[in-house]
């Protein structure tokens, strides 16, 4: 019996490590796609490794930062979501920047909260990369 447990061990090792290969490589796409072309507010912040709670309510702070500065949108897309449970779509509208907008509203940010000072750090981290 203890040839089938290693047998275990092993199989649920190499189960954890592909779904570990697997989110680094999902993070290093959504990094490059956010160097590549506009992107959200949240996605950026999401791409340089913050939380998403956190990256709604910091990209809440930046779009306000946005509308102050003057910085307008690179892009905009009406994107279609389901909702309640899958029947019904709604229709929203999705503000995209750049990275050279998001360092210039990263510079512009001055959060108090504890999280989003450091949501903040680590985003201008990666918009300085």
């Amino acid at each position: 019996m203890a040839q089938s447990s290693t047998r275990r061990e092993n199989r649920t090792a190499r189960r954890t490590l592909r779904a570990e290969l697997r989110r680094r490589a999902a993070g290093t796409r959504l990094a490059a796609s956010c160097r590549r072309r506009p992107r959200s507010l949240a996605t950026h912040l999401i791409a340089s490794g913050v939380d998403r709670e956190t990256a709604t309510g910091c990209a809440n702070g930046l779009r306000t930062v946005a509308k102050r500065v003057g910085v307008e949108p690179a892009a905009t897309a009406r994107t279609r979501r389901t909702v309640h449970g899958g029947r019904a779509h709604q229709t929203r509208t999705v503000y995209r920047y750049t990275r050279a907008q998001v360092a210039r509203l990263v510079a512009a940010y001055k959060p108090r909260k504890a999280e989003y000072k450091a949501a903040v750090v680590c985003l201008a981290r990666v918009v300085a990369a």
